[in-house]
């Protein structure tokens, strides 16, 4: 498909919108764009920042590496860790090392979470050439059925400084117990990824992980025609954002990987289709420039002004 220049009209509102799913590389899974290329073509929307995610590596020490090549970019990236079996899973010497090196994010279990193994153990939606990973099924859980000393700790690392916390692919039983810990622990930024994608949620669910104030991102890869994978209409959307509210909800790319549109191009796409189905310009900014940028710590709260290019790495 290809995608025309933006209008002025979509421009201002798009601009200001902050990636929290960006799949960049580099990565054992094919890229179609690494960071670098990722924080210049954000330029054509006025982005004012890329969360850049793998699910097998810190991606804080990929940006401080091209700290150089990113140091003229209109676009601000950031990084963080995956506690995937790649990095020792649910390790803290791992997220604090992150932390330390001036990480944003940490994703919960992704690629090394049961619920994820079942869903693709047939390869379906990821790619199958990339070699043998002896990826290890990491849970939040110890032997006894609780969660884990590990897991207790790393909230509270998360805690103390203040960076956002996201379930991954866990199942919604795993991540109701994860966000209640990191509740109870002083995380104020909590994420829920894709929850009728692999985490299969119920709406219950939802209405307890958002009482611990969570916010429930959706991704614009599974509502672009181009997209491997799911090819889901918009308005089913426009359901989600109807029933959990603009004020809660989050939408981001998952865009970056091999054959798959471009996140910026993702937007492009979308957006209109969200703006024709009746969403409002406040509502679709509340969702890809506000609640966005509070989550990656760009703003203290989630309401105020209109967010604009950040000059910071």
């Amino acid at each position: 498909m290809t995608v025309d220049a933006p209008t002025p009209a979509l421009l201002n509102v798009l601009r200001g919108a902050v990636d929290l799913h960006c799949h960049s590389g580099p990565s054992p899974f094919p890229r179609r764009i690494d960071h670098v290329e990722a924080a210049h073509d954000g330029a054509r929307i006025g982005m004012r920042a890329i969360l850049c995610k793998s699910h097998h590596h810190n991606t804080v020490m990929d940006l401080l590496a091209m700290r150089a090549a990113l140091a003229g970019a209109p676009t601000s990236v950031y990084g963080g860790v995956a506690l995937n079996s790649e990095v020792g899973g649910i390790n803290p010497s791992a997220v604090a090392l992150a932390i330390q090196m001036g990480g944003r994010c940490i994703w919960g279990p992704t690629v090394s979470a049961a619920q994820h193994l079942c869903a693709h153990r047939d390869g379906d939606g990821f790619p199958a050439a990339v070699g043998r990973l002896y990826e290890q099924e990491v849970s939040v859980f110890d032997s006894h059925g609780d969660v884990s000393a590990e897991t207790c700790l790393v909230t509270e690392l998360i805690a103390d400084s203040g960076i956002l916390l996201t379930g991954g692919h866990l199942d919604a039983e795993s991540i109701r117990a994860l966000f209640r810990t990191a509740r109870d622990n002083g995380v104020t930024r909590l994420l829920l990824h894709h929850p009728d994608f692999i985490v299969g949620a119920t709406d219950a669910d939802i209405e307890e992980l958002v009482g611990y104030g969570a916010f429930v991102e959706h991704e614009l890869a599974m509502f672009h025609p181009d997209s491997a994978v799911p090819g889901w209409s918009i308005e089913r959307l426009v359901d989600w954002i109807v029933k959990v509210g603009p004020e809660r909800t989050v939408i981001s790319s998952d865009l970056g990987q091999q054959g798959n549109p471009l996140p910026v191009d993702a937007y492009l796409t979308v957006v209109p289709q969200l703006l024709d189905h009746g969403i409002s310009e406040a509502d679709v900014r509340q969702m890809i420039c506000h609640n966005t940028a509070f989550l990656l710590g760009l703003e203290e709260t989630t309401a105020g002004a209109t967010p604009g290019p950040s000059t910071g790495s």
